[in-house]
């Protein structure tokens, strides 16, 4: 039997301001592997249906029935992109399963179009900072010297649930905020000028009506900027609050632990995984994408 395991980072999305459009990939992984079965014995999940579906449908090639497994560190509904993992990992195992029809690009455009919104698809596949734009990402390596400090609440946020509370329509003040932060951003991540981050995290576009969901959202924002962080976010819709900084990262956690109170959470501190998507074939040789969005 042929088999293929896929190794996807999770990811931190929105960063505040960039909303739908900017991500980083994150050191956590989940591990999707699929088999190929001469007989399907497996009742899928629907995540893994739908993906399976929207492959073998752009390929127009004759379906096969095959077995998957998922080895998950990512936790799910906590805004780290694991939905995004498991249906990278079954689109490139499938694609590699039957010969590679797909570039790594039009994987990632099937995830977004899977996941409804392309800010975690893009990191998780091509690794670094990645800026979405329509159809065009751009990527950018970030330095092992910053790290991300994760509060994890116990608290699942649906993706759907977080877009209900979202309005129609936000103030032109708002937006002009919001998409001047964005822009500093990814100046701060393109130039690797990090101290350009501090500050410009905020955000009107989702933020602001997300805190009902999560209340003690600005109080660990403002605890974690205290202690020395350059700033905090929501990650993605929720639950985990994000913290980005160059030093201090254990005293950076410890405060954003205490700023949550009686809210029952964990914290991870990680880095970025410049690396995306990563293929390991039955022999154990790995496959570093490399092909796609360039800087």
């Amino acid at each position: 039997m042929q088999s293929v395991t896929v190794r996807v980072p999770a990811s931190t999305s929105n960063l505040g301001p960039g909303f739908d459009c900017l991500g980083v990939a994150l050191r956590l992984f989940n591990k999707v592997t699929v088999t190929r079965d001469a007989l399907d014995r497996q009742s899928h999940s629907q995540i893994v249906t739908e993906a399976a579906d929207l492959f073998f449908k752009q390929i127009t090639r004759r379906r096969f029935s095959f077995s998957c497994s998922i080895e998950e560190e990512i936790p799910r509904a906590r805004g780290l992109g694991s939905s995004a993992t498991i249906r990278l990992g079954v689109l490139h195992a499938l694609n590699h399963l039957s010969e590679n029809p797909f570039d790594r690009l039009s994987i990632f455009q099937l995830c977004a179009r899977l996941e409804g919104h392309p800010d975690n698809a893009a990191p998780a596949s091509f690794g670094g900072f990645t800026v979405v734009r329509s159809k065009n990402v751009q990527r950018f390596d970030v330095s092992p010297r910053l790290y991300f400090v994760l509060l994890i609440p116990d608290l699942e946020i649906a993706t759907s649930t977080a877009r209900t509370v979202l309005p129609s329509k936000v103030s032109r003040a708002g937006a002009v905020e919001s998409c001047a932060n964005a822009c500093a951003i990814t100046a701060a991540f393109a130039s690797r000028n990090y101290e350009q981050l501090r500050g410009a995290f905020a955000d009107q576009l989702h933020q602001p009506f997300r805190e009902k969901l999560i209340p003690f959202l600005p109080r660990v924002i403002a605890t974690a900027e205290k202690a020395g962080a350059f700033g905090a976010f929501l990650s993605g819709s929720g639950s985990t609050i994000a913290a980005v900084t160059l030093q201090d990262r254990d005293k950076v956690a410890a405060a954003m632990l205490r700023a949550a109170r009686s809210v029952s959470s964990h914290t991870v501190i990680t880095t970025a995984d410049n690396t995306g998507v990563q293929i390991r074939n039955p022999k154990l040789e790995t496959r570093n994408y490399r092909d796609g969005p360039h800087t």
